[in-house]
């Protein structure tokens, strides 16, 4: 077995770096508290490259896999940025796998290219406020009208609702009671964001708050039937491409936060003076980034192994779980210490560890709680009876 990562990947890491050293943690600060998309920075990743990033060559993309994606958010993530950093670019690094494995080639002709420049702007509608996880029983509802669907429902924490243009939505096109298999009857579309018919709701929230989080009150949408994803009544298989592949690189940046918490308290810890000697010589500090180190680098160790396996093909939803589990426990665990060792400068907003801190524990419930990621261990791995 070779541990032995290719050379490429450092070169990829460095120019992250770089590219995120013009955004420091007082950026960052100040679009939290202003909740202001940050527009520079969007514009400064796709300037880069690094947009599209699994997108194919042949419609302007990287070509690249998961495993270059998880380093890249990883980065963005331990610079500072954190999820408000990593969620202005998600989709359109990581986010059109659907389209690719189902979209027709007219399709990905007309969007493909713009979303490798970030022109395009989407989000992602699966979500419903009396369905939760429970994706097969939502209710918004597309009725066949001449050329198309009229869509009539409501979503809620939508991401990037506000900037999009375009979003990814689950529909049923037939009623749960008229099918044989609660996942039948549903359908993916690539929707037009119309304002006139789409009413956008900002959520008011802890954390992440460069980013707008929404709910979305949909009243006769009209989506043209050129803009289906796969078959009709066949778009739960839709929303599961690629779901391994997000699980570990919602992962990475759990993991980047973690070490951004790790590297603040250890600058403090090496500069803070009581007693006459920095507080990071006692055990009782030490320690505590020490621990948070070895969770880290356990948690990434698995993440590695998860990544690969996801760009090799192979079988790994076991893997995909345990990879967000760990991560989001180890990320939130370091964040939690960065604000122990700061003391009451920990509680500050000047220091940002409370920022790290609030942004960490959305990855525990986020894009999948830990309870169910528990549920899917035990279930599919284990063999034990489905709890839900």
């Amino acid at each position: 077995m070779d541990y032995a990562e290719p050379s490429d990947y450092e070169d990829i890491r460095q120019a992250v770096r770089q590219m995120c050293a013009k955004f420091d943690d007082r950026y960052w600060q100040e679009h939290d508290e202003n909740k202001e998309f940050p527009w520079e920075f969007y514009n400064a990743v796709a300037e880069a490259g690094w947009m599209g990033l699994t997108i194919p060559e042949e419609y302007g993309g990287g070509g690249l896999g998961v495993q270059e994606v998880c380093i890249v958010e990883q980065e963005i993530a331990a610079s500072g940025a954190g999820m408000n950093g990593c969620s202005a670019v998600h989709i359109g690094m990581f986010g059109f796998e659907s389209m690719l494995r189902y979209g027709s080639d007219a399709m990905k002709q007309k969007y493909l290219p713009r979303v490798v420049t970030g022109e395009l702007h989407v989000s992602f509608a699966v979500t419903e406020p009396d369905a939760g996880t429970d994706t097969t029983n939502l209710s918004t509802f597309a009725r066949k009208v001449e050329g198309g669907y009229l869509m009539t429902g409501k979503k809620v924490w939508i991401t990037k609702a506000l900037e999009a243009e375009r979003m990814f939505i689950l529909a049923r096109t037939t009623p749960l009671n008229e099918v044989e298999k609660k996942t039948d009857g549903l359908t993916m579309f690539f929707a037009p964001m119309d304002r006139d018919h789409i009413q956008i709701r900002p959520i008011k929230k802890m954390g992440r708050n460069a980013i707008d989080t929404n709910e979305l009150f949909i009243d006769d949408l009209f989506i043209s039937d050129d803009d289906i994803i796969g078959e009709v009544g066949k778009g739960f298989r839709a929303i599961m491409v690629g779901l391994n592949a997000e699980r570990v690189i919602a992962a990475n940046a759990a993991l980047g936060i973690g070490k951004a918490s790790i590297r603040l308290a250890t600058d403090y810890a090496n500069s803070r003076v009581v007693f006459g000697r920095p507080i990071g010589q006692n055990q009782a500090i030490a320690h505590q980034i020490a621990l948070s180190q070895i969770r880290i680098d356990a948690a990434e160790a698995v993440c590695q192994k998860t990544a690969w396996m996801v760009d090799k093909d192979l079988p790994c939803g076991k893997e995909a779980n345990e990879s967000k589990y760990l991560a989001s426990e180890a990320g939130f665990e370091a964040a939690d210490m960065a604000i122990n060792v700061l003391g009451g400068y920990g509680y500050a907003k000047e220091y940002n560890a409370e920022r790290y801190f609030r942004e960490s524990r959305l990855m525990r419930i986020a894009p999948i709680s830990q309870e169910m990621v528990l549920n899917y261990i035990s279930e599919h791995t284990l063999g034990l009876p489905r709890s839900y």
